[in-house]
């Protein structure tokens, strides 16, 4: 059975080219910003993985973080924040909130597909 991955991103781009790098492997859910990711969460879907952008309307990537690690059955999911933030005050926020590595974009597919199956192990 393919492991489940949550791509949140307010980029239907983003979203694209994530999914279509992933949907090989893995089952490839979306979410077009971080309230309807936390509604996905609460309402219990399995995943085994989530990748949020940190920028986004109605709810950002730290929220969509936090709201995961409250909920027990994602408390050990691993979480990448995948943002054209580079700062390092972001990068410790995100870090702080349980986030378990951060990819900057523009990314190469290879990069994502080897960081995935490392985080996925």
């Amino acid at each position: 059975m393919k492991k489940t991955i949550l791509t949140v991103d307010d980029s239907e781009s983003i979203l694209a080219v994530v999914a279509t790098t992933l949907e090989e492997e893995y089952e490839v859910l979306t979410a077009s910003d971080g309230a309807e990711a936390i509604q996905k969460l609460n309402a219990g879907t399995h995943v085994d993985l989530i990748i949020t952008d940190l920028n986004m309307p109605k709810a950002d990537g730290i929220q969509v973080i936090r709201a995961a690690r409250s909920l027990q059955q994602f408390a050990a999911v691993p979480i990448l924040m995948l943002t054209t933030e580079s700062q390092m005050q972001k990068k410790q926020e995100a870090k702080e909130a349980g986030a378990t590595g951060w990819i900057v974009k523009p990314f190469e597919p290879e990069n994502l597909k080897a960081v995935v199956k490392k985080v996925l192990r």
